[in-house]
């Protein structure tokens, strides 16, 4: 057995560039929500267009985390991360003078891809620098933050950047985050990579992307329908695929996806409730911003800070969270945390056209981030407990891969709500306003229930034990790269 690697000395250096670098990551996946409306008025979007311009950046990011974090794990993890850098920025820059719809679309497809490069390989590096005891604790509650706290500062300043600026620089701002992260990441950041078998599995990286993909498009065909042919169709396609994607890595040699890695019930709890933060905070914010915006008249640097209250809420009570979770253990926070989202998002379904966002938004914003610093802190940790290095990629991925495809399948799913209760409403004869805050409102609705379905899952799957850090084994790590 190797001995173990002497901890670097610049590895809280090297945490704040692999933060930033995940800001960057989370933070694009809501930065465009805010500029929406500015870049469909812009580049004439449909409605149905709109909402690629998110999912088309969610769908990259899940169905390639995978063979990113592998790649990462195989090819040098510092060297995945500066590569997907660049690759992120130039897609950024193509975004930002996107002349059409479908440029903007693609560009964000592409970002996702890059991104899917990024954020395994960051997250890995954390397991390697932090390998175990109460310093990986600390490293993993500030990922864990910063990944909550992104998406809704994402709001903020796309708010800031559409309003004072354009909604172009939603895109262009990423190129200043990679800047900084490279000239950093050259000289703080340490290569690592995997030993042993470094063969890459292409077949189970095309099933599995071939299975997300149709199954978030069949989500998103829901719109027109639950029952279309279409919508059956590519839903069952995608079930096929990821039970193909499944048998295939039980008998290869060198899977994408070890099932060693999902088959902790510890761990796919975590998974779990990654995908669900993920359903509320890429797939129901979204819809609230738009009742912010279109409903209640807000511009858009006030709808962003009215996004920004849950993120105060969680960056002022995180200590105490990390706290609790060392108190109670994994299972109570991780139960009482989604159960606390969830009420604040039934709340939060109960909007008017004609309420107030002080007595009807902020209390149950405040909930979320109550719920949310409880869930944040520790999943990422549990998560990536017990997880052999040669994996720390591909688990890394994992748990970026369920928070994304979680949002990118509620935002389809949303959709299709918001469609059928919109159409619903009008039919009845109701006004404009007032039918969008009655469609935004049962999106958030079914956001709620999706946390308590979290929350019993947790429940179930996490065992009694008081902590969540399991030691990780620590690996040779290749000579600095500098």
């Amino acid at each position: 057995m190797s001995a173990p690697v002497p901890l670097s000395p610049t590895r809280w250096w090297a945490l704040c560039v692999l933060g930033l670098a995940q800001l960057m990551v989370v933070l694009d996946g809501t930065i465009v929500a805010i500029a929406l409306p500015a870049a469909q008025a812009d580049l004439g979007l449909a409605d149905g267009q709109r909402q690629w311009v998110v999912t088309a950046y969610a769908v990259a990011f899940s169905a390639l985390l995978l063979l990113g974090g592998r790649i990462a794990d195989y090819w040098g993890r510092k060297r995945t991360f500066m590569v997907g850098m660049v690759g992120f920025g130039a897609a950024s820059v193509w975004g930002g003078l996107a002349q059409s719809g479908t440029e903007l679309i693609a560009a964000r497809g592409l970002q996702g891809a890059f991104a899917a490069l990024v954020a395994p390989a960051a997250l890995a590096m954390i397991t390697v620098l932090f390998p175990s005891g109460r310093e990986r604790n600390v490293a993993f509650a500030v990922f864990g933050i910063v990944a909550g706290t992104g998406a809704a500062f994402g709001f903020l300043l796309g708010g800031v950047l559409t309003q004072y600026a354009d909604w172009r620089w939603c895109l262009l701002v990423n190129v200043f985050f990679v800047l900084l992260a490279l000239v950093a990441g050259r000289f703080l950041l340490v290569e690592s990579r995997a030993h042993g078998d470094n063969r890459y599995d292409l077949v189970g990286a095309a099933l599995v992307a071939l299975s997300l993909g149709s199954l978030i498009y069949g989500f998103a065909r829901a719109e027109h329908g639950w029952g279309s042919a279409d919508t059956v169709g590519f839903l069952v396609a995608g079930a096929i695929l990821m039970a193909v994607f499944l048998w295939w890595q039980a008998r290869c040699s060198h899977p994408l996806l070890p099932l060693r890695v999902v088959s902790s019930r510890v761990r796919g709890a975590a998974f779990l409730l990654q995908a669900c933060v993920g359903v509320v905070m890429v797939g129901a914010l979204l819809y609230l911003t738009f009742h912010f915006q279109i409903v209640l008249g807000m511009s858009p640097v006030v709808a962003g800070f009215a996004s920004v209250a849950m993120t105060v809420v969680i960056m002022v009570t995180a200590p105490i969270s990390t706290s609790l979770f060392t108190t109670f253990g994994p299972r109570v926070v991780l139960t009482v945390g989604p159960l606390l989202v969830a009420a604040g998002l039934f709340y939060l379904s109960g909007i008017i056209a004609s309420g107030s966002y002080w007595t009807e938004v902020l209390p149950g914003v405040v909930v979320m981030g109550l719920g949310f610093s409880l869930i944040l802190v520790p999943v990422q940790n549990l998560a990536l407990a017990g997880v052999d290095p040669h994996d720390a990629g591909v688990a890394s991925a994992l748990a970026n891969a369920s928070l994304h495809v979680g949002g990118s399948i509620a935002v389809a799913v949303f959709t299709a709500i918001y469609t059928s209760s919109m159409t619903d409403s009008l039919a009845q004869g109701v006004d404009q306003l007032p039918a969008l805050a009655g469609a935004y409102g049962d999106t958030l609705f079914a956001a709620a229930w999706v946390m308590v379905l979290g929350a019993v899952a947790a429940f179930l799957l996490i065992g009694g034990a008081k902590t969540g850090d399991a030691p990780v084994a620590s690996e040779p790590a290749v000579p600095a790269t500098h």
